[in-house]
């Protein structure tokens, strides 16, 4: 009776334990996991794996619905945390909990629109192809407010360890998206600054050779 006794008290401190670092450890997976799959759908979009486009497109479905479990068990598991004692409704709807009310609601967003973008994928059909793909390139922009979430309402938001796997799992794709989005504008810019006078900003000056034989 004394051992049992002795045990009880440990058993009661540790269930609200499990809950916090289950949450915790959740939310760090659903961070690499939803940086793995933006890194993979960049690399089908700009053409960087046309020779295994077939395994990288199943690589990304895998890697985002494993997100969106992986989240899931983030938020969930918070409803046995003994500190902050959070309500499904708190959980669920953005703004409506008291804790880090704007950061933890960029978490909760960030969640809803991976969801909504990740699970569209099935019903492309019905969105249409072309309406759906101008609708994915929003998880780019969702993928970010998760990291704002991690680094702002995050336990290890301080930690050296923690920044350190943010920049390892979040320099490769933001890599990507800049080369995907913001060098075809700085090369148009800069092929339009190097034409000569005359020339169509973006165009080939003339071909000299080609203009005198247009001309006999």
């Amino acid at each position: 009776m004394n051992v049992m006794a002795s045990h009880a008290p440990l058993a009661t401190a540790t269930g609200p334990y499990l809950y916090w670092i289950t949450s915790r450890a959740a939310g760090i997976a659903g961070l690499i996991l939803a940086s793995a799959a933006v890194g993979a759908g960049l690399l089908m979009a700009g053409g960087l794996a046309r020779e295994r486009r077939a395994e990288m497109r199943v690589a990304h479905e895998a890697l985002a619905l494993a997100t969106l479990a992986a989240l899931a068990i983030h938020g969930l598991t918070l409803l046995g945390d003994g500190y902050l004692h959070p309500t499904l409704l708190e959980l669920a709807v953005p703004f409506a909990g008291s804790y880090r009310t704007l950061w933890t609601s960029t978490g909760i967003i960030a969640f809803w629109s991976l969801a909504a973008l990740g699970l569209g994928y099935y019903q492309r059909a019905r969105i249409g192809a072309q309406r759906w793909r101008s609708l994915h390139r929003l998880t780019a922009a969702a993928w970010m407010l998760g990291i704002v979430h991690s680094l702002t309402d995050g336990t290890d938001s301080g930690q050296a360890w923690f920044l350190v796997m943010i920049v390892i799992v979040v320099a490769p794709p933001l890599a990507l998206l800049a080369a995907r989005h913001l060098l075809p504008s700085a090369l148009a810019r800069l092929t339009g600054r190097l034409a000569p006078a005359g020339a169509a900003p973006g165009l080939a000056p003339p071909n000299p050779e080609m203009q005198r034989a247009g001309s006999r």
